[in-house]
């Protein structure tokens, strides 16, 4: 498929970079209004996800084959960053279902139409350390329990990521000798949902877990995804990993956060006079600094994070393959932005002094769930250790690239 072209239906939503952030834009003061009850339930709620689907927010990354937008990656981190000053829990859960669905770029087309065909349609999965899946008769019996399943609560649909084995417990391996590695996908409604998501930032996400034993998928719904033997999408955004896109996209629910927090600090400063003090904060000189430095902040790692996307993608297109050094630039220009953003948000907190505090304030939530954010795999400060490594001349391990 050319990038140039739409072969198939686009959700029947404008598909253009600016269609989609306008779209993105619209549901903010929505998202805000429903922050009490997203931290009271710990999901979104249907008003949300009822917004989020009309207006296409999941299918930003979806082949255009099956209805997508396949946006490219800089114009889609700015709709997630534009739905995170909204709710970063609906923004999390947007940026994650979206790098699910570029798997049916990979899969055979009618089993990628069974699974996204439906306008609602959402793939979630997470992290399952010790999982396994062992063959059979017709296809393969995961084993494992999935932590982190973020947007679990709202997902049509499940994957659960295994080594594989043979049936007598060998490790299953490609003609090359390497290991076998397959994400097997499955109607949500075959498993029980562990409800355990009791956190203290991004509540809205439910990333609760669940857990399989010897659990059927067939061959069919078993995928090795990003394997280029398997991509049958042509576009350059399909050259690209999920990785990259959760890294980028996850950095720019940091930003949006964190620009709902210098948003709201600047708003406070118009009327807020500090105690025992008859000067009004937009008066104060310290205040004016605090107000440059955090807005400069996010706009810097922003720009670079958005220029390093738009670079890589770049090369992308022009070679075709997406490189050890454009996966390092990412990783980069991703955990920069995130610790940017939240040191953004702990200065405006601090700053705004005991309104900060109060519940019915933007800013201790956004405080929350920014330390959240930067809590998450994508935030670990050793991605710098890495960086480090490789521009020194070392191979650092490409699984967290």
């Amino acid at each position: 498929m050319n990038d140039a072209t739409t072969s198939g239906p686009v959700s029947g939503l404008e598909a253009s970079a600016a269609a989609c952030l306008a779209r993105a834009r619209a549901l903010i003061p929505l998202l805000r209004t429903q922050a009490a009850w997203i931290d009271r339930h710990g999901a979104l709620p249907p008003v949300v996800l009822d917004a989020m689907h009309e207006a296409g927010m999941f299918r930003m990354l979806l082949p255009r084959t099956f209805g997508g937008m396949e946006l490219k990656p800089s114009d889609f981190v700015q709709c997630v960053e534009a739905i995170a000053m909204g709710d970063g829990s609906a923004a999390w859960c947007m940026n994650q279902g979206s790098g699910c669905s570029m798997t049916a770029a990979f899969m055979a087309p009618a089993v990628s139409r069974e699974i996204w065909g439906g306008k609602r349609d959402v793939v979630a999965w997470g992290q399952g350390p010790g999982a396994k899946a062992v063959r059979t008769e017709g296809g393969w019996l995961a084993t494992g329990t999935y932590t982190f399943v973020s947007g679990i609560r709202h997902a049509t649909w499940l994957g659960a990521h295994c080594p594989c084995y043979e049936a007598d417990g060998t490790r299953a391996t490609h003609a090359d000798g390497s290991n076998r590695e397959l994400t097997l996908l499955f109607p949500r409604e075959r498993i029980t949902i562990e409800a355990n998501w009791d956190v203290v930032g991004l509540r809205g996400t439910g990333s609760d877990r669940f857990a399989v034993t010897d659990f059927f998928v067939d061959e069919a719904h078993a995928v090795a995804r990003e394997s280029p033997a398997e991509r049958r999408e042509s576009g350059t955004l399909y050259k690209f990993q999920a990785m990259q896109l959760y890294a980028a996209g996850f950095a720019c629910v940091g930003l949006g956060i964190a620009r709902a927090a210098v948003d709201a600090f600047i708003e406070l400063t118009k009327h807020k006079t500090q105690a025992w003090s008859s000067e009004a904060l937009r008066d104060d000189k310290a205040v004016w600094r605090v107000v440059g430095e955090t807005d400069g902040a996010l706009k810097m790692a922003r720009g670079g994070l958005l220029r390093t996307l738009d670079d890589v993608w770049d090369d992308v297109a022009r070679d075709g393959e997406l490189t050890l050094a454009n996966k390092i630039a990412i990783r980069q220009a991703a955990t920069f932005a995130i610790h940017a953003a939240r040191d953004v948000v702990h200065t405006v907190y601090h700053e705004a002094g005991a309104t900060a505090i109060w519940a019915d304030r933007p800013f201790e939530r956004l405080f929350r769930d920014v330390n959240t954010v930067s809590q998450q795999t994508q935030g670990r400060r050793t991605h710098f250790e890495t960086v480090g490594h490789y521009l020194l001349g070392g191979a650092p391990d490409p699984r967290w690239l």
